[in-house]
């Protein structure tokens, strides 16, 4: 073969190589520093973390997820579709759907259990799931209502497991230490209810009637010693030991719901959606240290995988705030959303929705 061949061959070679390497990365490669993003009238986007740009977006048949949640190993997002009573299962590297799950109306919470082999749904079947009004004001009478059900799956098989009964309007889910207890919050109740995660059994009811109205987050902190919740319609925020009693109780701005620790356990952050502010309260003592002005019903939020950065899904304002987490203050915004309620990242990070 002459030299001339021979280039030709070796060039072919190299353009089949990177060709397959686009592709692979496009198709195959499972996406890392990333977050995702779930609006409400149907979108999920990509947003690459370290241009913050959006940059992919997929608008599956009738889908319009709220609550989310990424596999540990970053191959899966499931979501939870309000419109259609199931739960979606995507691959990740293109957001191919997998399959859908029916589980029954207003699916709207999804939750990882610690080993990371379960995931768990919330539907209520009494709700109307539709958003807030743009003033945040969305108490409703829930007492009367159906309860709510709380499914189970398998990670990877999404074979189903045992489905427990929750209160009326139920929000945040959390696990004790070690995963033992599902804790569940129920809304309109003023309760958590705590459940046998591997059967499913329902354990008790933590009433909070005397400490505040409408029980929303609820995260256990880090070092796993306490839980952290917060109380919507009185604005509220309780330190809860892991025997269940309160020990603190303090107040937040308007309505309060999303909320997550730092990495180190130090902080508790609090998206107070009604005052339209980010506040960082001491996870020691609950005295406030900050305040953020962020955007309209921002619920649900995330840390970057590297700390560095808050995103904020604002689904009134119709975009993500992006806040920095030691200077307090905003530093951008990323626009062009429609009603997004849910972010999550992977690697997975610390997050109202993610870590722990």
């Amino acid at each position: 073969m002459s030299s001339k061949a021979l280039i030709s061959s070796a060039i072919v070679i190299v353009v089949v190589v990177a060709a397959g390497i686009v592709v692979w990365n496009r198709d195959f490669r499972t996406p890392t520093n990333v977050a995702f993003v779930t609006e409400e009238n149907g979108q999920i986007d990509v947003i690459d973390l370290a241009t913050l740009k959006a940059v992919r977006s997929v608008q599956p048949r009738d889908v319009a997820p709220r609550g989310e949640g990424i596999t540990d190993d970053g191959k899966y997002l499931i979501t939870a579709d309000k419109d259609t009573a199931d739960i979606a299962v995507f691959s990740t590297p293109r957001l191919k759907l997998i399959t859908r799950i029916h589980i029954g109306d207003n699916p709207e919470f999804i939750k990882l259990d610690p080993a990371g082999d379960r995931v768990f749904a919330t539907f209520e079947p009494g709700s109307s799931g539709g958003p807030p009004s743009a003033s945040g004001d969305d108490d409703d009478d829930d007492t009367n209502e159906p309860p709510a059900q709380v499914a189970s799956f398998q990670v990877g098989t999404w074979t189903p497991g045992p489905t427990s009964t929750a209160g009326q309007e139920t929000e945040g889910l959390e696990f004790s230490p070690g995963g033992k207890y599902l804790l569940v919050a129920n809304e309109a109740q003023n309760t958590i209810g705590v459940f046998d995660s591997v059967t499913g059994a329902h354990i008790k009811d933590v009433d909070l009637k005397s400490y505040g109205k409408r029980p929303r987050g609820i995260k256990v902190s880090p070092q796993k010693t306490f839980y952290s919740v917060t109380m919507e319609g009185s604005g509220t925020l309780l330190k809860m030991g892991l025997d269940f009693n309160v020990i603190k109780s303090v107040s937040t701005a308007a309505k309060p719901y999303g909320e997550s620790f730092d990495r180190a356990g130090k902080r508790i952050f609090v998206a107070a959606a009604a005052a339209r502010k980010l506040q960082v309260f001491d996870a020691d003592s609950l005295n406030l240290i900050a305040e953020v002005p962020i955007g309209q019903r921002c619920w649900h939020f995330t840390f970057t995988p590297d700390d560095s950065k808050i995103l904020l899904a604002c689904g009134r304002s119709n975009d993500i705030v992006i806040v920095d987490p030691n200077a307090y203050r905003q530093i951008g915004t990323i626009e062009g959303l429609n009603l997004p309620w849910g972010i999550v990242t992977y690697p997975r990070a610390y997050g109202s929705l993610g870590l722990p």
